[in-house]
């Protein structure tokens, strides 16, 4: 018999950020016992002021609270990783920080924004949570000075689903600002082609504003892309076709992808492929089946489309498979719902932005910044570039 327990476990758990979810229900504690949803509009206003200013009181203190549990973890990481931290016991799957987050001043900073203390009815969600934790991060980064590299995912975070980097997009102007303020950028995305051109096509925005910004040729190299999660990169030149210059493996390769031969990319890419196929049949699904150099995947039939709950069950069935193969077991890789398809990759974003840290020069993971919209534990392709650099949650 199917429990209750094991069926929100398969169908939910890998679809939340654990992190935030025990900190909304922290905070779900103060809301319960200092809301009053009585009548709305009978209600005298000082009681009501008084109301949203105990709330953010007792909000800001569970942030600092959580700030000091943050602190403590990162003061334990350093000192022996193997002992557990009071916040690695509450939050089991919690990752690795690399700075300290101001939650207290980000909450403040927010609720002056959103009121998050003065509603009633709607407690604070998985949404405020998530962008008090974004304005930690950046006010953290701003206070520290460190800033030396911005990753950025490409589909939903910079641009729309299959859309292409447009000179409106107002992303362009503020990565230029990184620019010329001397960070550097690496746009790690999952689209693996092997040609300069066909990232030109995706980023010709960004491409061509940086050549009409760069008179002196000062940006050169400043900007890379890492295609395939981790497998191909180029960095921007003036001087070359398409404005993208395709870089030597021995610059940037990492030892452990030393590994990576063409027999176990064959061997995992397979396993991969004959799963997916299983999942066409089984669920019926109105996809073709492509398969790359580096990777294998499903994209959706010419005016059809799968179910959410279809293509989350493909993701998973094809990450458990490939994991428990001996081919899974040599190489890594990632598995991946990208809202519409699912590729397998071979490799994965922390090993891209790893990549991109070595080639710009060797910079640490608390230096760095990485900007996605997928942070869910199983099928999400930017989870793991958290491991080796701050996130930033576009979307999750």
């Amino acid at each position: 018999m199917t429990t209750r327990y094991r069926v929100e476990h398969a169908l939910k758990t890998h679809r939340r950020d654990q992190f935030i979810e025990w900190i909304k229900g922290l905070l779900a504690v103060p809301f319960v016992l200092l809301s009053q949803p009585t009548a709305v509009h009978g209600d005298d206003k000082s009681s009501v002021d008084a109301m949203a200013l105990n709330a953010h009181k007792r909000y800001a203190e569970i942030m600092k609270d959580v700030e000091g549990l943050i602190f403590d973890h990162i003061q334990q990481q350093k000192s022996d990783p193997r002992i557990a931290s009071k916040l690695k016991l509450l939050v089991p799957s919690v990752g690795t920080f690399f700075t300290p987050l101001p939650l207290q001043d980000a909450f403040k900073f927010q609720d002056e924004r959103r009121y998050i203390s003065s509603r009633r009815f709607v407690a604070p969600s998985f949404n405020d949570v998530r962008l008090v934790l974004n304005t930690a991060q950046a006010m953290s980064l701003i206070r520290s000075s460190k800033l030396e590299l911005v990753t950025f995912d490409g589909d939903v975070t910079l641009y729309d689903d299959g859309d292409v980097l447009r000179p409106d997009n107002p992303c362009i102007s503020r990565i230029l600002d990184l620019l010329r303020g001397g960070t550097s950028i690496a746009i790690v995305t999952a689209a693996g082609y092997t040609e300069a051109e066909k990232y030109y096509e995706r980023l010709f925005g960004l491409l061509e504003a940086v050549a009409a910004n760069d008179p002196d040729h000062d940006l050169e190299h400043k900007l890379v892309v890492m295609g395939g999660e981790a497998n191909f990169m180029f960095a921007y030149s003036s001087r070359a076709d398409h404005k993208l210059e395709p870089i030597p493996l021995d610059k940037w390769q990492l030892p452990e992808m030393q590994s990576w031969t063409e027999e176990n990319v064959k061997a995992l890419l397979d396993v991969a492929e004959a799963a997916l196929k299983d999942c066409v049949t089984c669920l019926r699904l109105p996809v073709n089946v492509l398969r790359k150099k580096r990777a294998v995947g499903i994209y959706p039939e010419k005016g059809k489309s799968s179910t959410r709950e279809q293509l989350e069950e493909t993701v998973l069935v094809v990450q458990r498979t490939v994991e428990m193969s001996d081919a899974g077991k040599r190489i890594p890789f990632c598995a991946f719902n990208g809202g519409n398809d699912i590729f397998v990759d071979i490799g994965d974003k922390s090993l891209g932005v790893m990549a991109c840290q070595q080639y710009l020069g060797g910079i640490h993971g608390s230096k760095t910044l990485h900007v996605g919209d997928q942070f869910l534990s199983a099928g999400a392709n930017d989870f793991k570039g958290c491991t080796i650099a701050q996130p930033r949650r576009q979307h999750c």
